[in-house]
């Protein structure tokens, strides 16, 4: 037998462990849906865009997706979005940055729901925010990307950061945070990876935002009261042309024209 005829059954081992004899793994990865039951998907036109359409799933006992409620227009980061850190495979392209003006790409998990009033109709984790409530934007600090409350943690630990909770407090009457959701982006808090990431209510529908979703207060009350954590939401945001190349692997819908 030549040293060749050798070779080709561990050449062909190789390419059964790995998806292509190119060395790529990533497509023998769990599928960043397999447990959710429900799915919010935001489709935006391309990279760039600051605009795109919002649609909610439950999964049906067959595996298959049933789009629920209404489709509604959203705004997504002012530059656009870019790959975020969330529950997919890394991904080729461009990766979100601090301050970079761009939303996270790919599937996430749905953190605690927040806002203004003391109670709200949602089986999330709802949290009532006070002025003392601010989220930390500032990479070095050891609260980075977590929402903390100034009288646990101290005045001087909120120092730097831009993201009071309560905006119509501290921004002027701004009513964005009146209502929302933590998107679980960069969750281990790495240092510059992007932090703060909601979907609220938006200023406008034609105003972008530095990185969340936003969307009007109707809409988001509807999300909020069919949320359910014991179903294992997952928030999907892709790029139209990224939406096609993933919808097999990652088990997407096909939204309705």
């Amino acid at each position: 037998m030549t040293r060749q005829q050798l070779l080709l059954p561990l050449l062909a081992l190789g390419c059964a462990l790995l998806t292509s004899c190119g060395g790529r793994a990533a497509e023998d990865e769990p599928a960043p849906l397999a447990a959710a039951n429900q799915l919010v998907l935001v489709v935006t036109p391309d990279w760039n865009a600051t605009t795109g359409t919002l649609r909610s799933y439950e999964r049906l006992a067959d595996g298959d997706w049933r789009e629920v409620d209404r489709a509604a227009d959203v705004t997504v980061g002012r530059n656009g979005t870019a790959w975020g850190r969330g529950l997919h495979p890394r991904q080729p392209g461009a990766i979100k940055q601090e301050g970079d003006g761009r939303a996270p790409a790919g599937a996430f998990a749905i953190g605690i729901a927040f806002g203004y009033p003391e109670q709200v109709r949602t089986a999330l984790d709802y949290r009532p925010m006070q002025a003392s409530h601010w989220c930390i934007d500032v990479p070095v600090s050891p609260h980075y990307n977590r929402i903390v409350d100034s009288r646990d943690v101290g005045a001087d630990a909120v120092n730097g950061s831009t993201e009071p909770m309560r905006r119509d407090v501290h921004a002027d009457g701004d009513q964005r945070y009146k209502l929302g959701f933590v998107i679980e982006h960069n969750v281990d808090g790495q240092p510059g990876g992007g932090s703060c990431i909601f979907a609220h209510l938006w200023d406008a529908p034609e105003v972008p935002t530095a990185g969340c979703t936003a969307m009007g207060e109707g809409r988001m009350r509807e999300l909020l009261d069919w949320l359910d954590p014991q179903l294992r939401p997952v928030f999907v945001l892709l790029p139209a042309s990224e939406h096609a190349r993933l919808r097999q692997a990652w088990d997407l819908p096909v939204p309705a024209p």
